[in-house]
């Protein structure tokens, strides 16, 4: 018997396809093969949660438990630790040079914010995200992990709110789904430009947001853009016997443009 997810695709995929005509669109057949692709994403995630539990296999949270449903995007990738991998060397850096606090703008169920705490002892993570849903997983998450003292999680984030944290030692985190620009107003809390600022643009969501952060920090930053890149990581023994395609589509993040993030240090 098919399971409840499986149904729920198949039903999703015969009502895009009942009215194509002869000639499909290449933009219907990919908005398919994007659907097929979620499916079996999550097939793998139930695979490597029924070979070894819902904890991170590898990468800076290696080890962490998390959880057996994602709030959004893929969790196969979050669960074999190579979701945003490519943020990992200016995780680990920021982390050696030293800080205090994290402030974390759009946490979802906590990978970051729980995460975070969990590399950097001495620090309190502060995550926010809008959905209730989210707050719930993310305090949720971090009590499971014992870092529930060092996780406070809070809801909307004003973008002057980062006067708050003025003086700290502050790594700001915003993954906010074209909501960044909102967020990320220097000019409203000029406390930015002494915090170090990982921040995923949403050009797809939001034209130019990318260059209108840009714009706005490259007086008071060092700007690094980073690119979405391959994926190569020691996997579990299982992960061999997939196939080809599995193993692509275990690491593949469902995102259906580039959305590359900005790493802002700053230059004072």
């Amino acid at each position: 018997m098919a399971s409840s997810f499986t149904s729920q695709y198949a039903d999703l995929i015969a009502q895009r396809t009942k009215d194509w005509p002869e000639s499909a669109e290449m933009e219907d057949l990919e908005q398919a093969l994007r659907l097929l692709g979620r499916w079996r994403s999550h097939v793998l995630a139930n695979t490597f949660i029924k070979e070894q539990g819902a904890r991170i296999w590898s990468g800076p949270f290696a080890g962490m438990d998390y959880v057996s449903q994602a709030t959004e995007g893929s969790l196969i990738a979050r669960l074999l630790g190579t979701y945003e991998s490519e943020l990992h060397p200016y995780l680990t850096a920021i982390v050696a040079a030293g800080l205090d606090c994290v402030i974390d703008v759009g946490c979802a169920e906590g990978y970051y914010a729980v995460g975070m705490a969990r590399l950097a002892p001495e620090v309190t993570v502060y995550a926010y995200d809008i959905e209730e849903q989210a707050r719930i997983a993310c305090a949720d998450l971090a009590e499971r992990n014992g870092v529930a003292d060092r996780v406070i999680v809070g809801g909307e984030f004003a973008p002057d709110g980062f006067e708050a944290f003025a003086g700290r030692r502050a790594l700001v985190m915003v993954d906010a789904e074209g909501a960044e620009v909102d967020i990320l107003q220097p000019e409203l809390s000029p406390s930015l430009a002494r915090m170090t600022v990982i921040v995923e643009t949403h050009d797809l969501i939001r034209p130019n947001t990318l260059a209108t952060l840009v714009g706005r920090f490259a007086p008071t930053h060092q700007i690094v853009r980073v690119d979405q890149a391959p994926k190569s990581f020691t996997p579990p023994p299982w992960f061999a016997w997939l196939s080809h395609l599995d193993q692509l589509l275990a690491v593949w993040e469902w995102r259906a443009k580039p959305t590359p993030w900005l790493v802002m240090t700053p230059k004072l």
